[in-house]
């Protein structure tokens, strides 16, 4: 691909390769370096002018750390004359502060939008925002893409006559939805009520569930609190065996060992959006790859086709 260049943050270079290896083109270095006064400069060292500028970087921890440095980076592409800059962010963790729930918060989710945009940003690739309005708080193009299609290929492996997909809430019903249409299987969800970052209730589920093999589905999987109030449902409903699946696999705070070892969880199953350290997984997890998706998104993107098809096929 001619007049493209590609460069990764320090967030998640392991998945930057692979996708400039899908894509053919080199991934381009990046100096980055703290100063004295502990501030960070970064440097873009390929030619940027008159290209196609690519810079992946997914908003994980340290957030606020690769927040600055994708900062940066856009402010060198735009100094650099990039003939256009896409933010390539498998993973923006500012989606969750989406709404004003309680009196004097900020809604982070659009600050850094428009900081992002301020910096320089042209466009925007992301991976599964936590919520559709999300996508409107860019003033710049967003491709929005999702994961469904790489779990639905996974979970075909099985038996799905005797399988129900469930969403732990309402607000992820509609992706639950989608993907139990891709895999011809019916669809429930929990009733959650949310009562702080880390205690959240499920009164019911709704929908049939007893007997089933569940496949419980969410964007993201953080401290896991929610998959194991639900897990704590369902068993109280009789479902027979429950496959865990997710996206984005933060797994903070050891959600991903106290999920693993639920003796009726079979499997864990999310995507390389953002780094599993090798020390912090389970035998029970097993890690997607979306950088195919990723790297064709921006190929389409780059020769000005549609990136919408990619969700026909």
């Amino acid at each position: 691909m001619r007049d493209i260049a590609v460069f990764s943050g320090s967030a998640h270079p392991e998945l930057a390769a692979e996708i400039c290896a899908h894509l053919e083109v080199p991934l381009r270095p990046v100096r980055t370096q703290r100063f004295a006064n502990d501030c960070i400069e970064v440097q873009l060292q390929a030619n940027c002018r008159q290209r196609d500028v690519f810079l992946i970087q997914p908003l994980v921890t340290p957030v606020q750390e690769n927040l600055v440095e994708l900062l940066l980076m856009l402010d060198a592409a735009r100094g650099a004359s990039a003939a256009r800059t896409t933010v390539v962010m498998p993973h923006y963790a500012y989606a969750r502060s989406d709404k004003k729930d309680a009196p004097r918060i900020s809604i982070g989710g659009r600050l850094v939008a428009d900081l992002l945009v301020a910096a320089g940003a042209n466009r925007v690739l992301a991976m599964t925002l936590h919520s559709p309005q999300v996508h409107g708080f860019f003033s710049v193009p967003v491709d929005h893409l999702h994961a469904l299609r790489e779990l639905a290929g996974h979970f075909r492996q099985y038996d799905l006559g005797n399988t129900t997909v469930v969403s732990p809430d309402l607000g992820n019903a509609k992706e639950a939805s989608h993907f139990a249409r891709l895999l011809g299987v019916p669809v429930a969800a929990g009733a959650k009520q949310r009562f702080a970052d880390d205690k959240v209730t499920i009164s019911s589920v709704i929908g049939e569930v007893a007997g089933r093999d569940i496949i419980v589905l969410d964007d993201e999987i953080a401290k896991g609190s929610t998959v194991l109030e639900l897990l704590d449902r369902l068993r109280e409903l009789g479902a027979r065996t429950i496959r865990v699946a997710c996206t984005h696999g933060l797994f903070s705070s050891g959600a991903l060992k106290r999920i693993g070892d639920q003796p009726d969880v079979l499997e864990i199953v999310c995507t390389n959006t953002v780094p599993i350290p090798a020390g912090e997984r389970v035998p029970k997890l097993k890690i997607l790859s979306i950088a195919p998706a990723l790297a064709e998104a921006m190929r389409r993107i780059h020769n000005g086709e549609s990136v919408s098809a990619l969700f026909d096929a």
